[in-house]
């Protein structure tokens, strides 16, 4: 017999029927800010959770929580407790929980009597979402582009870029950036700047070059602004030199938004110098748009603050409208594939490409990327805008944003910052979500505290969650100095 979470619950705690005329008000800003301060504690489902699964599940220890219901920016658990959602499945929710189009999307696909996996093989549903994607793409690469179907991750896309790079320059060479996330296989861990996940590891696929990723406030030269000038001028210098000892890259990959190491912005010269760069070594330039893309940072993709073009995209997370999709896009002339060089058998979900048609759709048509810079930028003004002596530096773009926390005690590097303090932002992520507040940490030593928002969430929300916050800042900083 198939039971619901509803069957399962003691009538008590089972959740708010939410139907089709109580859907919008039972998880609802009113209703959100009715509720008390939320409990924290252990329930049924988190032990069972913690005798079955991995030691490496991570969500789960920083926010215990057994969901059961959602709609838009909302979630509901298993006591009840409703939060607003500011991680949006790390990004990936677009265009929030349980969106109508989504659902009707999903529904007419799942009624129409197709077959729901086609692994390579076309269908009008594909043949529409490759049609939604060359849309948006920018000018010059939409009349030439080519599209690659991947396993429904960003890791797996982030290999077929790198695959298809070394295929095309016959070279081995990979240049990435301290602070990168390039996901979790073997081969991105070699190109991610975070050591933790790869220490356990020793060796990791050779021949990647790792040079620092210039950010003015800590810049990993000590000097600033004059950072962007010395990480041009290093690499020129690498690329150029017979004695530099590193052989000449077939790709530089990067982030325009760095997302885990804690919402940090490329500098947009920086970026346009990049892009010089690669041209004229014949190097291919890759971007990361796996959490940054689709409209979150105010543009469709992150590179276009920058007004400039990769020739190699890699796309995940929201491009699937909710569901498990990666692709990367590149310019025709690198198709120099052979058939079958990179395969995935899911990479035929018919589900995931209609629903991402419908993110896609709400990009095209109201310009949804336009409104997630309105909200970021008004939501950073609010974090700008705390006053305390723990809260080092505001940065990001659009709803990818990132408060760094610091321990004013501490000694002053050479450019006047405090040392970051992670054990504090661990304090004031569990006090945003005793507040009903769903925040996700990144940054070194777990030390900045992010906002991922869905991007349809408005201005009300923006300021309730700014308010939260800031009593969870100001209570974990008076901690702090008692």
């Amino acid at each position: 017999m198939n039971h619901t979470i509803s069957d399962i619950l003691p009538e008590d705690k089972r959740p708010i029927e939410v139907t089709a005329s109580t859907k919008k008000s039972a998880l609802s800003l009113s209703n959100f800010l009715d509720q008390p301060s939320r409990t924290l504690s252990s329930s049924h489902y988190l032990e069972r959770q913690k005798k079955r699964e991995s030691n490496a599940r991570s969500y789960p220890r920083r926010l215990p929580l057994t969901l059961v219901k959602s709609n838009g920016v909302y979630l509901q658990d298993s006591e009840n407790q409703i939060f607003i959602d500011g991680l949006a499945a790390a990004g990936t929710l677009a265009l929030g929980h349980n969106h109508p189009d989504i659902t009707a999307a999903i529904t007419k696909t799942l009624n129409s009597g197709m077959p729901l996996q086609t692994l390579d093989i076309t269908t009008p549903v594909k043949e529409r979402f490759i049609d939604s994607l060359f849309q948006l793409l920018p000018s010059n690469m939409s009349q030439n582009a080519r599209v690659q179907f991947c396993s429904p991750c960003g890791a797996d896309a982030v290999e077929a870029a790198i695959k298809l790079a070394k295929t095309v320059t016959g070279r081995n060479t990979i240049l990435a950036f301290s602070g990168a996330y390039h996901g979790m296989t073997q081969g991105t861990l070699a190109i991610m700047g975070n050591l933790g996940p790869k220490s356990a590891l020793g060796t990791t696929v050779p021949d990647v070059q790792f040079m620092p990723y210039p950010y003015a406030p800590r810049c990993p030269y000590g000097i600033g602004k004059d950072g962007v000038k010395a990480s041009l001028n290093q690499l020129e210098t690498m690329l150029t030199d017979p004695e530099s000892g590193v052989q000449k890259p077939a790709a530089i990959i990067l982030e325009a938004v760095q997302g885990e190491a804690g919402a940090i912005p490329a500098d947009n010269e920086w970026l346009k110098g990049l892009r010089a760069l690669t041209k004229k070594h014949d190097i291919l330039l890759i971007i990361d748009e796996v959490q940054a893309g689709m409209g979150r940072t105010g543009e469709i993709f992150a590179f276009q603050h920058a007004n400039i073009e990769p020739d190699i995209i890699v796309l995940s997370k929201a491009i699937g409208g909710g569901l498990p999709m990666a692709v990367i896009v590149y310019q025709g002339e690198l198709d120099q594939w052979q058939p079958g060089a990179h395969a995935g058998t899911f990479r035929g979900n018919q589900l995931a490409l209609a629903s991402g048609q419908v993110v896609m759709r709400h990009l095209l048509e109201e310009n949804l990327h336009h409104h997630a810079g309105k909200m970021g930028a008004r939501l950073k003004a609010h974090l700008q805008n705390i006053s305390s002596a723990i809260v080092g530096d505001v940065r990001g773009r659009g709803l990818m944003l990132g408060v760094e926390i610091v321990n004013p005690l501490s000694d002053k590097d050479s450019l006047g910052n405090h040392q970051v303090d992670g054990d504090q932002a661990r304090a004031i992520q569990q006090e945003a979500l005793k507040r009903g507040l769903i925040l996700e940490l990144g940054g070194r030593f777990g030390s900045t505290v992010r906002f991922l928002p869905p991007l349809i969430i408005n201005e009300d929300e923006i300021d309730v969650i700014a308010e939260r916050f800031s009593e969870a800042v100001h209570l974990v900083a008076a901690r702090a100095i008692s």
